[in-house]
């Protein structure tokens, strides 16, 4: 009886790329929670998606075969930490337990280390699981575009973004046939859609990239994010997902994207974009106390939200061991999801009865990807909306695109060049991998 529980939520895993345990503990694996949620004429690719872990994980490995002896590192004197510091470790201390264990639970799930640990051999992407063997990149090769840089020049409203509809997505409306259709439109201060419910190719300056099925971005500075407010509260958003660029040394010293002080972020219009029967606020935030103490007493209180839950993401390697030690000051291999509710207008207290309970303290775990890109948590708050209408989100700050969702930052488009490649027999791919990686362990 346990096998087959075991192996019902295998199988559930390798279509959703979620993996439920028991208790508040998820694993993901955000490439088949993109490609099965968000992509049909393209899919993410494991080995580009995980690129910066696996090189990580190769430059470790030569290191240590090329090295037989383990350099003595230097003796460092007792550091004592400040108020802030301590406070920070306090908050630490009390999630401990509750990440060992969600760790603990992992450990234990071996079908599911088994089938992570190929994340490597790109969870069978090599070109036995298409049938035709075609893999077509998505973006010519160059450098990456860099559209912070982009859409500060004096020429940035002259640049335009050329939308490729493939011709199945369109027919005609009397004959029904088929016909493709490309259009330019603005790419900066501009709401740019694909309004067709297949994933599209654009393309901006010979560079390409892919835009989900009905999904839009809007890409600008922190300036022109009001153009962005609804005229009528009931076209608001029911979620709004913001991963701010909060101020880090890391990201600062590496150059990998710029950064803003607190102050900036007291001034989004969390409020404006609040759809009239409310919103779930999920906020993204480092370990830093000076943050963590900005957001409840200033940021929270000022956009008008509620907090209600604090979500961890537990980062691990694919062979299931954290990316840190847990109790590593400065890098904990951990994040936070602050979640909040913002009152609509017709918000009121018949209506947030029936909201479902937003359980405190779940964890998430997946492998990280590239520097500061968070797994789609979307999926996993959907049931937490407020209202019984349709789910209407927005991410702001957003370096990434999903389907049905509004994206507005400087470089929304900034991870839908890189890695997708094209296949034309999804479906068929998916079954074969799926066969494969259940025979594997079963």
């Amino acid at each position: 009886m346990a096998e087959l529980v075991k192996s019902k939520e295998m199988i559930n895993f390798l279509e959703s790329g979620i993996y439920r345990f028991i208790s508040n503990f998820t694993f993901m694996d955000p490439v088949r929670v993109l490609n099965a949620s968000d992509y049909t004429q393209f899919r993410v690719s494991h080995s580009v998606y995980y690129n910066r872990f696996f090189e990580c994980e190769d430059k470790e490995k030569t290191r240590v075969s090329t090295s037989s002896k383990k350099r003595k590192r230097k003796e460092r004197k007792p550091y004592t930490l400040n108020e802030r510091e301590r406070s920070a470790d306090q908050r630490h201390q009390e999630a401990k337990p509750l990440l060992l264990k969600a760790h603990e639970v992992l450990l234990g799930a071996k079908d599911l280390l088994h089938c992570i640990s190929n994340l490597k051999s790109d969870g069978g992407d090599d070109d036995s699981c298409c049938s035709n063997g075609i893999r077509e990149s998505c973006i010519e090769d160059g450098k990456k575009q860099s559209f912070v840089e982009l859409g500060s020049v004096w020429q940035a409203p002259l640049y335009e973004i050329s939308i490729n509809h493939r011709e199945e997505n369109m027919t005609t409306a009397d004959s029904g046939s088929s016909l493709g259709v490309s259009r330019l439109v603005p790419a900066f201060n501009n709401l740019v859609m694909n309004e067709s419910c297949d994933d599209v190719e654009a393309k901006i300056l010979n560079n390409r990239y892919v835009l989900p099925g009905n999904s839009c971005f809007f890409m600008s500075d922190l300036k022109q994010i009001h153009d962005l407010i609804p005229a009528d509260t009931d076209s608001g958003f029911n979620l709004i997902v913001i991963d701010p660029p909060w101020e880090n040394g890391s990201a600062r010293q590496k150059s990998l994207y710029p950064t803003l002080p607190n102050r900036y972020f007291l001034s989004l219009p969390i409020k404006q974009l609040t759809h009239t029967k409310g919103a779930l606020v999920a906020l993204w935030v480092t370990n830093r106390e000076k943050l963590r103490t900005f957001v409840e007493k200033e940021l929270f209180p000022l956009w008008g939200v509620s907090y209600s839950a604090i979500f961890y993401w537990l980062k691990v390697k694919a062979d299931g061991s954290l990316i840190n030690e847990l109790d590593l000051f400065h890098h904990r291999p951990y994040e936070c999801l602050l979640l909040g509710y913002c009152h609509g207008e017709k918000m009121n207290t018949e209506l947030t009865s029936t909201y479902k309970h937003l359980e405190e303290n779940q964890v998430i775990i997946s492998v990280p990807g590239e520097y500061s890109r968070k797994p789609p948590v979307g999926k996993l708050l959907m049931d937490y909306l407020p209202g019984t209408g349709p789910a209407r989100c927005i991410e702001l700050f957003a370096r990434e695109m999903f389907a049905g969702w509004t994206s507005w930052g400087n470089e929304p488009l900034h991870f839908q060049e890189g890695d997708l490649t094209s296949e034309l027999l999804k479906e068929r791919f998916s079954s074969n991998w799926r066969h494969k990686c259940l025979s594997s362990w079963s």
